[in-house]
């Protein structure tokens, strides 16, 4: 894989980089997930939030979709986003009405933000567009990334002025709150 440091630095030459490594089974990537979500459970953050954001997970992300439904079945209330043609993201409960950010719940929320490679002060490569980070310029709550121990990187990763870092990652091994 490219390394976070030198003249393959870029964030494009990582992902490029994470999708020729070989592809986990099924099964293994079902045994991290599993294990992602038991460690999310265990998160003080998520256990108290009654509202879960989540931004759904492409590809070989880990998967923030099965994070959000078993929310659902331990009765939290979990909005989904929608992306305007400006970029402007807006979240939406499960009957379709938008999420007020102004909304009492918001500050105690926790938002899933999907990635690719991971590095410990809770920056992310992913699919590039950047309006996730938009989004988290201003979120109040915990951004929570969930990570396959294989996506973190023990290098910094490249960063761009406008990358807002995760406040915890959860992986398959560990939980830990990222340093900055």
């Amino acid at each position: 894989m490219a390394s976070s440091y030198g003249e393959d630095a870029s964030k494009q030459a990582l992902r490029s980089a994470y999708m020729e490594l070989p592809t986990l089974s099924p099964s293994h990537q079902a045994r991290l997930d599993g294990d992602i979500l038991s460690h999310l459970r265990m998160l003080a953050e998520y256990r108290a939030c009654q509202l879960v954001l989540a931004f759904p997970s492409q590809r070989e992300e880990a998967d923030t979709i099965e994070a959000a439904r078993r929310a659902r079945e331990e009765g939290k209330t979990v909005a989904v986003p929608t992306v305007a043609s400006d970029g402007k993201i807006t979240f939406h409960l499960d009957d379709g009405t938008p999420l007020s950010m102004d909304d009492e719940l918001i500050d105690s929320s926790v938002c899933l933000v999907p990635g690719l490679i991971f590095d410990a002060e809770g920056y992310r490569v992913a699919y590039g567009a950047g309006y996730v980070d938009n989004f988290l310029t201003t979120y109040p709550g915990c951004k929570v990334s969930l990570a396959r121990t294989v996506q973190i990187s023990s290098n910094p990763l490249p960063r761009d002025p406008h990358d807002v870092a995760v406040d915890v990652l959860v992986s398959d091994g560990a939980i830990w709150r990222c340093r900055r």
